[in-house]
């Protein structure tokens, strides 16, 4: 297997990248030293169609699969900038599905509409200051009060969380009924007592916008319950697969591109007489690099196709993040070095991806608890 990839996926890979190197990544060095980019990119986005590929066409999207959103995946990493590729991921491969899969009628009126268009932008709301990984400890609940839940507690590292109109929200509807008491209520901008934090300072995904989002009794409609009430966790859980494999399929990506400028690069600095990249030492690093990265992409795309054919996937995902991970380091380091002084300067662009890169083995599950994951599923 080479590539998942038909005619009309390239065809379509070629207008996504047009479009991202024309209109988003000259502006990539501008929304990084300002962490922050525009509302209006997410409108841009949506005129052109991207939130919208996993949508049906009834609710504004294109109706496509898992191979197209893999298509934008993958060409959003051209614009240069986590933070921003990570907000635009997060709002329409994530965010919109999850409506499209488990909303009524109603809600996909209300969010899906805008959201295709960029006019409504959407965060997701798992991650807690007392629980990550796992989701099984969040803290917060939502009591139900007739035709209405009263929301508390408080959710960290959201992305989009400061600029979102809506965010999904995992909580405890009936703590004592474990995994069956958990339910995910859509909590709106402007709700009382739902308070978005400014966005957090951090590492990598300058651009992006990560906050801290606190509910102190928020009254949400149970209209706007997504989904069946104590079946949040399980949804949550259902589209984790997907989450996960786009920070892979981002990461392998992103890594290429890496590649492909060090290789440049290397070809036309030179020392003692000679490009370096002509120096054996460096040559096999080059060697190794294409290797893992390619190890990487084939594992993505075993994943990816037996998600796209709705196959159990769970194991090969978490091994492709967690080997795309570790890659994605071990290339960051390897071609930073090999730019030298000029690797740790902004001018070349090889730091950002440094520093941007560092996040896939922590975030949509730490390679950690996804080896737990892969280990019970082995039997041990």
């Amino acid at each position: 297997m080479s590539s998942p990839f038909r005619e009309e996926h390239e065809l379509f890979r070629q207008q996504c990248r047009r479009f991202v190197e024309k209109e988003l990544a000259p502006y990539a060095r501008e929304w990084e030293e300002k962490k922050d980019f525009p509302n209006e990119v997410f409108r841009r986005v949506g005129e052109m169609g991207y939130h919208g590929i996993l949508i049906p066409e009834e609710y504004g999207g294109s109706g496509g699969d898992y191979l197209m959103a893999s298509v934008w995946c993958e060409e959003m990493t051209r614009i240069g900038s986590g933070g921003v590729s990570a907000g635009l991921g997060m709002h329409g491969l994530i965010v919109l599905p999850a409506i499209a899969k488990f909303g009524s009628d109603d809600q996909k009126k209300r969010f899906l509409i805008p959201g295709v268009h960029g006019e409504k932008i959407g965060a997701l709301g798992l991650t807690e200051p007392v629980a990550g990984s796992d989701l099984s400890s969040i803290r917060s609940t939502a009591g139900r009060e007739g035709d209405h839940y009263v929301l508390n507690g408080s959710k960290t590292f959201i992305t989009n969380g400061s600029r979102a109109d809506f965010v999904l929200v995992l909580c405890k509807s009936d703590p004592g009924a474990g995994y069956k008491g958990f339910s995910t209520l859509i909590v709106e901008k402007g709700m009382p007592g739902f308070i978005q934090g400014k966005p957090l300072e951090k590492l990598g995904w300058q651009a992006g916008d990560t906050a801290e989002l606190t509910f102190e009794n928020v009254a949400v409609p149970v209209a706007n319950r997504l989904g069946a009430e104590g079946m949040g966790f399980y949804n949550a859980m259902a589209n984790l697969e997907w989450e996960r494999l786009i920070m892979a399929l981002g990461t392998v990506y992103a890594a290429q591109l890496a590649f492909d400028k060090t290789k440049t690069y290397i070809l036309q600095r030179e020392a003692f007489g000679r490009p370096i990249g002509k120096f054996q030492v460096n040559r096999h690093k080059m060697v190794d690099m294409a290797t893992e990265i390619e190890a990487a992409r084939q594992l993505n795309y075993y994943a990816l196709g037996k998600l796209h054919n709705g196959e159990e996937c769970a194991r090969e995902v978490s091994m492709a993040k967690i080997f795309s991970a570790k890659m994605g380091d071990y290339v960051a380091t390897t071609c930073l070095q090999l730019h030298g002084g000029y690797g740790y300067m902004r001018e070349y662009e090889i730091e950002r991806f440094f520093r941007d890169v560092r996040i896939n083995s922590i975030g949509g599950g730490t390679s950690e608890v996804l080896k737990e994951i892969i280990g019970r599923m082995m039997g041990l």
